[in-house]
This record gives C-alpha cells, sequence and structure tokens, in this order.
C-alpha cells in the first residue's frame, strides 16, 4: 500500500458513515451545471414519489383506525430509519423537510384537480429527464446505478451542504 493510500484509507476511517456516503456519491456530482439540477430536480422527485405513494390504497383495517396512515407515510417512517443510521442530526433535517411535503401533497389533494399520483407522475418522470441530462453533462452515470441507497442519499447529500453552510454538525 503507496503512502496515499494509507492517508486515504485513515482519512476514510475518521469520516462519520454521511460524509463517506455523502463523498461517494458527490464523485459523480462535480460539474457545476449537474449540481445545480440536482437541487432542483431531487426535491421534486422526492415530492413526487411520495406523491405517487399517496394515492396506492392502503389496507382499509389500518387505514380506519389509522386515517393519516398512508404508504407515502410508512415510506417516510421506514427512511428515515435510514438516515437514523446515517446521521441522527440528518434524520432530524429529513423529519423536518418532510413536514412541509406532507402538507403540500394534503393541499394538492383537497384542490381536486386530479389524484395526487397522475399529477406526480408527470413531474416525477420531467425531474428524471433533468437528471439524466445532469448526468450526461457530468460525464457520470449516477451513483444509484452502483447501489440503490444512493436514492436516499441524494436527498440527504442536498441537506449535508445546508448544514454545512450554517455550521450545523452532523
Amino acid at each position: 500500500m503507496s503512502h496515499s493510500s494509507t492517508a486515504d484509507a485513515s482519512d476514510a476511517a475518521s469520516l462519520g458513515r454521511a460524509d463517506r456516503l455523502f463523498a461517494a456519491y458527490g464523485v459523480c456530482h462535480q460539474n457545476p451545471v449537474n449540481k445545480t439540477i440536482h437541487w432542483i430536480c431531487v426535491p421534486t422527485i422526492v415530492v413526487t414519489l411520495l406523491g405517487m405513494m399517496w394515492d396506492i390504497p392502503f389496507p382499509q383495517a389500518l387505514a380506519s383506525s389509522m386515517p393519516w396512515l398512508n404508504w407515502a407515510i410508512l415510506f417516510m417512517a421506514v427512511s428515515m430509519l435510514f438516515y437514523l443510521w446515517m446521521s441522527p442530526a440528518i434524520a432530524i433535517g429529513m423529519g423536518l423537510a418532510m413536514i412541509p411535503v406532507i402538507a403540500l401533497l394534503k393541499y394538492y389533494e383537497s384542490l381536486d384537480i386530479s389524484p395526487v399520483w397522475v399529477a406526480s407522475l408527470v413531474v416525477f418522470v420531467l425531474a428524471w429527464i433533468g437528471q439524466f441530462i445532469g448526468h450526461k453533462i457530468e460525464g457520470a452515470k449516477p451513483a444509484f446505478f452502483d447501489d440503490l441507497k444512493f436514492l436516499l442519499v441524494g436527498p440527504a447529500w442536498l441537506l449535508g451542504f445546508i448544514y454545512r453552510r450554517l455550521g450545523i454538525p452532523y
């Protein structure tokens, strides 16, 4: 092992789990245009994915006793376990970020324009087109092609930028 790989290994060992995941995710997110696209498309994908899950019929036995529970809320709860594993501070931030998402989905649902899933599907597809354009510009495939967990790391990676800017440790 060369001196530089020894230093790299010790640097990686000193990083927290979130920083290691952010570093791995960041490898294919260096281009400023791709990063900007991600700031728009990643939150949009999160909202629209949850929007598509929002309308999937939920078992009536559970829905009648817990009317607030649906597949989107359940997915958020399971995702929170991953974020907690990454970092308690990241989990708190992601949980707080979900509050306006739920409010937005409830609001759109109340407008009764179209089912939440229909509008979500259209915007979801457009956001993924944006993501793939960003990766074409980057010249690198999306990180989740190698490991699906990076689908959850992406939103937290953006939150990590905000935390670092605000001096919030994670």
